[in-house]
């Protein structure tokens, strides 16, 4: 990379800079800019992303399409059909995070996303511990939806009317996740904009293929009674109470990368009041979504029996071959693998900012380097492509053991919880030191009520992801795999933190949640007789 293709901006130690601070020739707002400087920091992104390009990239992190399609065989075989209301009951739970998650983005709208808002409600060590869970799970997710896109790719080019669905081989998931991530990885290169359009064009194809395909085979292709979602059954577990609590992977796994839309929040114009309409619009439409396209398939399976008793592991193709044809299931295949693009485009976008922000608060190894932005097109480059390393060397590592994915993937979403119910916590204790949410958009005296109820349901679904799976003859690294791998990378963590100790290099602002509220409504209230207290 040229020195005249990229600039180091870095953030000056003071992290304090003026009202009219800004990289001339940006995309912004002086409001928006202003926000951002009284939030301590300088406007150096395009403001480019629209409320509904960023819903999009919530949208297609989240992938309802993808989830469904990743885990309507595994809800089947574990619970049967009751195995779909963990996408209500996950959902509604969810939309709750989502509600906490909006008042703390309003008032500070920062890329970084979780990062960001625990440090300003905690401190700087509990804040890199965070980042620390937060990094290690978004990175497993780019891997597992790039390697979940081989069969996809592998049917779509592959597949036959015979046999429409077929599993890719070790080596065809090697290099398709590969090229999958190099892709999207050069797509994220080109900026905001790319990124903005990549969302929509993939918020279209989920919606064609969950809201479209899903009608089509609830009105002309049923050939099961709605009785299905009422019989129990399990083809893993003896003990029905525990075969439905295992199904609970099926809400747990889908409803998370509605943060997404806040990791991007200096890219978006009015991000305090179109950042939390965002997120509750990703869990809201994606929740539908799923649900449709769950009942839409069970219905139409042709041999359910198969599907139920777990014989048959990739029953989407099938069921799309009996109800559009050839030709229909290659257009679908078409459209799942471009929500796969861009699921993992959003997922790298959200990794590089939020690698960006901890760097330009000098929390990360390297800070210079990843603090830096591209020139021409305002990307953090060198963030966007450390946080492809590890991924490519994860598909090695699953090429040697095929096995594994499953494994990765239980660690990432426990983490993910962690990191998601430390931002719900952090944002209750400051309630309880007094702290009322001063962004453009809160809940009022329902905070303190919704906060609490947030954080009971992530503790609970905390638990389930950390549950031991499997029966007493599975071994025991297997049962407890989740736990075991989440507990790993903590203490590695930890170790880091209380060593190298990096809080104690950075002076970017921290805690400060009290302070800046009060600093918003002094605001507000001094432009009330001109703009009616609009503060963004």
């Amino acid at each position: 990379m040229s020195a005249t293709e990229n600039e180091a901006h870095t953030a000056p130690r003071s992290h304090r800079v003026p009202p009219s601070g800004g990289t001339p020739g940006l995309v912004s707002s002086a409001e928006d800019a202003e926000l951002l400087a009284a939030l301590g920091y300088e406007q150096r992104f395009d403001r480019k992303v629209s409320l509904w390009a960023n819903f999009a990239l919530g949208f297609v992190y989240l992938s309802p399409l993808v989830g469904i399609v990743s885990l309507f065989a595994l809800g089947l075989s574990t619970a049967g059909g009751p195995s779909v209301f963990w996408i209500a009951i996950v959902g509604a739970g969810q939309f709750l995070v989502a509600l906490v998650f909006g008042e703390v983005v309003s008032q500070f709208p920062l890329a970084g996303g979780l990062y960001q808002w625990v440090r300003r409600l905690w401190n700087g060590r509990y804040a890199w511990f965070n980042a620390w869970t937060y990094i290690c799970c978004i990175t497993i997710g780019i891997t597992s939806t790039a390697l979940f896109s081989s069969d996809f790719v592998a049917s779509l080019f592959g597949g036959t009317a015979d046999e429409p669905g077929i599993s890719s081989t070790p080596t065809q998931r090697l290099w398709i996740a590969i090229g999958m991530t190099v892709v999207c990885l050069v797509c994220n290169c080109f900026g905001t904009r790319t990124l903005a359009l990549i969302s929509k064009i993939g918020l279209a194809a989920e919606l064609i293929g969950i809201v479209l395909v899903g009608l089509y085979l609830l009105i002309f292709e049923r050939r099961n009674s709605v009785s299905i979602f009422f019989e129990t059954s399990s083809s893993t577990h003896d003990n029905y109470f525990m075969a439905f609590i295992a199904a609970s992977l099926v809400g747990l796994f889908l409803f998370y990368g509605f943060e997404a839309c806040g990791e991007i929040a200096e890219e978006v114009p009015n991000p305090s009041r179109s950042i939390p309409r965002a997120m509750q619009l990703t869990v809201a439409v994606g929740g539908v979504a799923a649900l449709l396209a769950f009942v839409g398939y069970a219905l139409a399976a042709p041999d359910l029996p198969s599907i139920l008793s777990g014989k048959d592991a990739n029953p989407i193709p099938a069921i799309l071959q009996s109800s559009v044809g050839t030709v229909g299931t290659k257009a679908v295949l078409m459209v799942s693998i471009t929500s796969f693009i861009a699921g993992v485009m959003s997922q790298q976008a959200a990794a590089s900012r939020i690698v960006f922000s901890f760097a330009r608060d000098d929390m990360f190894p390297g800070s210079r380097v990843f603090s830096q932005i591209s020139r021409k097109h305002r990307v953090p480059l060198n963030a966007l492509l450390a946080v492809n390393v590890v991924p490519l060397a994860i598909f090695v590592f699953v090429y040697y053991s095929p096995d594994s994915l499953t494994k990765i993937v239980a660690f990432q979403m426990l983490a993910g919880y962690a990191a998601f119910m430390m931002v719900v916590l952090a944002a209750l204790r400051m309630r309880l030191k007094g702290w009322r949410p001063a962004g453009a958009w809160t809940l009022g005296r329902w905070g303190f009520v919704v906060n609490v109820a947030a954080l009971a349901y992530g503790v609970l679904g905390m638990v389930l992801l950390a549950w031991p799976t499997g029966d007493a003859g599975t071994p025991l690294l297997d049962r407890w795999i989740a736990l075991i791998g989440f507990l790993v990378v903590s203490v590695v963590g930890l170790v880091y933190l209380l060593a190298a100790k990096p809080e104690r290099k950075s002076t970017a602002p921290e805690g400060d949640a009290l302070e800046i509220a009060e600093q918003l409504r002094a605001r507000a209230a001094a432009l009330t007789p001109t703009t009616g207290g609009n503060i963004v």
